[in-house]
């Protein structure tokens, strides 16, 4: 299966010129090829599920979740002839409950988090295993993301940027106004609820890689137990991949 972003004119022209040399019927099965950028690549999973070994060409700017490949023919070898390395990239799964008693879930490869929908801040209460850390942070939201999406929105607010090889789960506040809540690591199994303050006057949504949902009161934010396989060609350096994003 090959599934490219429409959307994007440089996935378009590599997606025409890779079916001309690729010939499905020899990949390996449930191989799923994406080519676009990692936005693109979210979506697709999200679509597709957990039960396809998913292998990306960068046809975006970052493309921290795909391949770098300029040669075509190259690329289409290494997948017929699977050259290439598979780790399994653990998922969040979130639990919402909305204001009008629906419960909404969402899986996130990335992050989730919580945002303000209006122009007040957010009022939020953050517990960890049932542990409180803050009664009421006082924020535009919070994020909670994978070692792989910490280097998207998480870093963007503040958090450190991990080693994709990393499992973790980290916390970040969003423009924390009271308390400062610093960032906060923690193991991958780590249970954290969000419960929303007010929430009539300060209405909260809850967006999984990308896919929102508003009005949520309460969150709960997991381990989904549903990993998904990222394949990387043999070349592919993740530390490389790493100080080029943050520094290049």
């Amino acid at each position: 299966m090959i599934r490219v972003d429409r959307r994007n004119p440089k996935a378009v022209e590599r997606g025409r010129a890779l079916a001309t040399i690729l010939d499905l019927n020899a990949l390996p099965e449930r191989v799923c090829v994406v080519l676009g950028g990692d936005g693109h690549m979210l979506r697709v999973i999200h679509e597709q599920g957990p039960d396809w070994t998913y292998v990306g060409l960068n046809c975006g700017r970052v493309g921290f979740l795909l391949n770098e490949a300029e040669d075509l023919s190259a690329f289409s070898e290494a997948l017929v002839s699977g050259a290439y390395t598979v780790r399994e990239v653990p998922r969040l799964r979130a639990t919402g409950l909305t204001r009008s008693h629906e419960t909404v879930t969402g899986a996130a490869l990335n992050d989730v988090y919580l945002e303000r929908m209006s122009g007040q801040t957010a009022h939020l209460r953050v517990l960890v295993d049932d542990t409180e850390v803050v009664e009421r942070l006082v924020c535009d939201g919070l994020i909670v993301s994978t070692a792989i999406g910490s280097t998207a929105y998480s870093l963007a607010a503040g958090g450190p940027a991990c080693h994709a090889s990393l499992q973790l789960t980290e916390l970040v506040a969003i423009a924390p106004h009271k308390p400062r809540m610093p960032p906060i690591l923690l193991p991958p199994f780590a249970r954290i609820t969000v419960e929303v303050h007010d929430a009539d006057r300060r209405p909260v949504r809850m967006v999984c890689d990308g896919r929102d949902h508003d009005d949520v009161v309460k969150v709960q934010v997991d381990d989904s137990g549903s990993p998904v396989r990222l394949a990387f060609l043999l070349d592919h350096d993740p530390t490389r991949a790493l100080i080029s994003k943050l520094v290049g």
